[in-house]
C-alpha cells in the first residue's frame, strides 16, 4: 500500500487535473486508487470519484477532530494499492497563522511524502529558489518530487529541468505540457461537477494519457512506497436497526449532486433507505417518508427545473402535509418561490416565502460557525456541542423573506441567509445555505432519520 499528497505553490496551478489524471492513469495499471480531498469540497471528489471508481473522501482540519482524519484515511485506504491526497490552495496556505490546518500540516499527520505541482508559465531559473524555500520552511513535510506543469514547450522543460537539477535535490517526475484538452471547464464555483459534464470520461481518459505520457509513474510510485505502512483498519460498528427503516429520498442528477457519501453511509447505518431520483426528469416522488436535497447548481437547469411542474408540486405538498425535509444550499433555492439569475426567472417548489436571486460576487464563502436556536425542529443531539462547525460556498441570496420566519441557527462565523441567521425552518423542513458534515461530534444524520421517522408516524 502506498499514498502521497500532491500540492502545489499557489491555487491554480493544475493540482485538480493532475490529480484527475494520475488517479486514470494509475488505475489504468490495474490498480485500486482510493482518492482524498482536503477541505470541504463536492466538485473535485466527484471527478476523483469518476476516475478511480472508488467514492473520494474529504480529509478536513476544520470540521474533524486530528484522530477522526487518520481514521477516515486509514478505513478509505483498506483494499486499495495506491492512496492519492489532493490539495486545496497551496502547500502552506490555511486558515489560521500558524499552519495547523493546511495542506503540509495533513502531509505531516499522514506521514505523507509530498509530489509539488509547479506552475512553471513564465519561469525558468526562477524555480529553484521556490523548490528551496519550500523545502526549508517546514522541516517535517518531505517534498519528493515536482511535477512541472503548464510547459510551454520542449526548450522551456529542458531549462526547468536542468536549473532544478543544478541547485536542488529534488527529482523533477514529470513535466505536462500546456495543451487545452487538459483544462477541465470552470464555472462560478470551480470546476464543472462530472456529474453533468457530458463528456467527463473522455476528459478523465485524456488526463489520464496526458499523464501517462510525461509524468514518470514508476517513479511516482516508488515516492508513494516510501509513505510508512497504513495500520489495519479496526472494524467499524454498524450500528443496529431494530425499527423499521425509513425511506428517504435525494435527487442525484445534473442539478443537485453534492452530497458527502461519509454522510449518506452513516444515514443508511442510521435507519434510512436511501432512494434516488432525477429531479428534472422523474414526474413524480418515489414513495418516501422524508427528503433530504443537497446542493448544486439548479440555476445552470432552472428552466428544465421548472417544467417539471407535477414534481414541484408534489414537493411542495409533501411539505405542508408535515413530511420531513432537509435542503442544502442549492436545495434551499429549489424549495423557494423562485430562482432569478441572468435577467431570467423561474418558478421553483415555493415551500419557502422567498426568492433565490443569483450575483456576480459569492453571498457567502468559505468556513462557517453555527450555534442551534429554538426553533431547530430536530430531536435534541446525544450530547450537547456549543457550536456546529460548516462550510457554505453560495452565489445566490434569499430576496423578499416573510420577517416572520423562524431559524434553526444563529450564525457564528459565516454568512448563512441574512448574515445573523441561517435554516429556514417551516413546518417539518429545514433548508440552509450551510453544508453540514457527519462528523466532528456533530451527528446530524441521525437526527435527521429521527426526525423523519417522527414525522412519518405522525409523532
Amino acid at each position: 500500500m502506498a499514498y502521497l499528497l500532491i500540492s502545489a505553490a499557489h491555487k491554480s496551478s493544475g493540482k485538480t487535473s493532475l490529480s484527475i489524471g494520475l488517479t486514470a492513469a494509475l488505475s489504468a495499471r490495474g490498480m485500486a486508487v482510493q482518492t482524498f480531498k482536503k477541505g470541504p469540497d463536492y466538485i473535485d471528489p466527484l471527478w476523483l470519484s469518476a476516475a478511480s471508481g472508488r467514492s473520494c473522501r474529504n480529509l478536513d482540519f476544520y470540521t474533524m477532530y486530528r484522530s477522526e482524519i487518520q481514521e477516515e484515511f486509514v478505513h478509505a485506504m483498506a483494499g486499495a494499492d495506491f492512496g492519492v491526497i489532493e490539495g486545496n490552495m497551496g502547500l502552506y496556505d490555511g486558515l489560521d497563522l500558524d499552519g495547523s490546518n493546511s495542506n503540509a500540516a495533513l502531509a505531516a499527520l499522514l506521514q505523507a511524502p509530498v509530489v509539488l505541482v509547479i506552475d512553471a508559465r513564465g519561469m525558468t531559473r526562477g524555480v529553484a529558489p521556490l523548490i528551496l524555500g519550500y523545502q526549508a520552511f517546514d522541516s517535517a513535510v518531505r517534498i519528493a518530487g515536482v511535477i512541472l506543469n503548464k510547459i510551454g514547450g520542449s526548450r522551456h522543460e529542458d531549462k526547468l529541468r536542468r536549473v532544478i537539477e543544478h541547485y536542488t535535490d529534488v527529482p523533477v517526475v514529470g513535466a505536462v505540457h500546456q495543451s487545452p484538452e487538459l483544462v477541465i471547464d470552470e464555472r462560478h464555483l470551480g470546476l464543472v461537477p462530472s456529474n453533468e459534464a457530458e463528456q467527463a470520461r473522455d476528459k478523465i481518459r485524456a488526463l489520464g494519457n496526458a499523464v501517462a505520457s510525461q509524468v514518470d509513474l514508476d517513479r511516482i510510485q516508488e515516492i508513494a512506497r516510501s509513505a510508512p505502512p497504513v495500520a489495519a483498519a479496526k472494524q467499524r460498528q454498524a450500528g443496529q436497526v431494530t425499527r423499521d427503516r425509513v425511506r428517504i429520498g435525494y435527487p442525484k442528477d445534473r442539478a443537485f449532486g453534492f452530497y458527502y457519501p461519509g454522510d449518506l453511509e452513516k444515514m443508511e447505518q442510521a435507519g434510512a433507505k436511501l432512494i434516488s431520483f432525477d429531479s428534472l426528469r422523474d414526474p413524480h416522488l418515489p414513495q418516501v417518508d422524508g427528503l433530504f436535497i443537497g446542493g448544486g447548481f439548479p440555476e445552470i437547469v432552472m428552466e428544465e427545473l421548472e417544467s417539471n411542474t407535477s414534481l414541484r408540486q408534489e414537493i411542495r405538498s409533501f411539505i405542508e402535509q408535515g413530511g420531513a425535509v432537509y435542503a442544502e444550499c442549492g436545495g434551499l433555492m429549489y424549495l423557494a418561490r423562485s430562482l432569478t439569475w441572468k435577467d431570467k426567472t423561474c418558478n421553483m417548489v415555493g415551500a419557502i416565502p422567498g426568492d433565490a436571486v443569483m450575483h456576480d460576487k459569492p453571498q457567502g464563502r468559505g468556513y462557517a460557525r453555527l450555534q442551534e436556536a429554538g426553533q431547530h425542529p430536530w430531536p435534541q443531539p446525544e450530547a450537547t456541542v456549543a457550536e456546529i462547525a460548516a462550510h457554505e460556498f453560495h452565489y445566490s441570496a434569499l430576496e423578499n423573506l416573510d420577517p416572520g420566519m423562524h431559524f434553526a441557527y444563529d450564525v457564528k462565523r459565516g454568512s448563512g441567509i441574512d448574515g445573523r441567521h441561517d435554516g429556514i425552518v417551516c413546518a417539518n423542513m429545514l433548508a440552509s445555505y450551510v453544508h453540514l458534515r457527519d462528523v466532528g461530534g456533530n451527528h446530524w444524520t441521525r437526527r435527521f432519520v429521527e426526525h423523519v421517522r417522527s414525522c412519518s408516524r405522525g409523532v
